[in-house]
């Protein structure tokens, strides 16, 4: 069953994370529970933000009208459009805003995702019950068009979040690489000759200039992230896909973290950089790791 924050009353501002959703039929049903949400929480001081795709931030601002100069919009399609990249923007709305209560809308499974991005979007979901379980006043509102709904949006949201379902989700190896993969077994002695054979590769896949460099850059910090603690060793695979070139970086070791990746780590830390850096360069990247394994696909659309 999802619960609706938009319906609760004025006053019933959590102590900690509330975390809703909301499955909207049409574009009055998304109109109505969103600005009624926002509108709530503008009337009790609340800082709102709201990351959603260009069409729902033009629907939600027409409906506050001039009190849409209140609230942060954010264009989820870029911003978020690497689902590990949403938590620090919900995170950097808390720093902001000490002490104050704090509301947001999100809808990180926006229609037209690929598969790939709304597997990750789903698992962003339930990582958020994570990553601000000690924080709060904090309410979040995540719409879903009801052509994207499943029933892991109850299972991801309040009052049905089960920490263990999401142990399991991230340990659980992705899909298999496809047959056409290609293939580069690599060491420390082999770093250098890593970055040469997937800079010719991008290229010839048509991946453009900069982004070959960047994505060269995210790999090399993958691949270190596997030698340091993966057993010295790693295995590189190469394809397309959904119009994006993919890069697998696999290896016998294991994470322990779930957040890796989506929490900047101390400039002390040991560990965790190179996740980060490469939640930045990369248009998706999924992380899996269990006993024995650790699986880091990078996606990078090529158009």
């Amino acid at each position: 069953m999802l619960i609706n924050s938009a319906t609760r009353s004025l006053h019933d501002v959590p102590d900690g994370f509330l975390h809703d959703a909301f499955v909207y039929r049409d574009d009055d049903e998304f109109v109505q529970q969103t600005s009624a949400f926002v509108r709530d929480g503008l009337a009790g001081g609340e800082a709102v933000l709201a990351a959603l795709p260009p069409a729902g931030i033009a629907k939600l601002r027409s409906a506050l009208g001039s009190a849409a100069d209140q609230v942060t919009f954010l264009d989820i399609t870029t911003a978020g459009r690497n689902p590990a990249r949403i938590i620090p923007l919900w995170r950097n709305l808390l720093d902001q805003n000490p002490g104050r209560p704090v509301r947001g809308i999100g809808e990180p499974a926006y229609p037209g995702r690929t598969a790939a991005e709304f597997a990750e979007a789903t698992l962003h979901e339930a990582l958020l019950n994570l990553a601000f379980e000690n924080d709060g006043p904090f309410q979040l509102l995540c719409p879903y068009d009801a052509s994207m709904a499943t029933p892991a949006v109850a299972e991801t949201h309040a009052g049905c979040f089960d920490r263990s379902a999401t142990e399991r989700a991230f340990r659980t190896p992705l899909p298999g690489v496809p047959a056409s993969a290609e293939r580069l077994e690599f060491g420390l002695a082999e770093l250098a000759a890593v970055r040469r054979w997937f800079t010719g590769r991008a290229r010839l896949r048509g991946l453009p200039g900069p982004r070959v460099d960047d994505i060269a850059l995210a790999l090399h910090e993958i691949c270190t992230n596997s030698i340091r603690f993966g057993g010295g060793r790693g295995t590189l695979w190469l394809w397309s896909e959904d119009d994006a070139l993919v890069l697998e970086v696999a290896d016998r070791g294991r994470i322990d973290d779930l957040l890796v990746g989506r929490v900047l780590p101390p400039v002390d830390g040991l560990g965790g950089r190179g996740v980060w850096l490469a939640n930045q360069l990369c248009d998706l990247v999924q992380i899996r790791s269990g006993a024995g394994f650790t699986q880091v696909r990078l996606h990078t659309r090529l158009h």
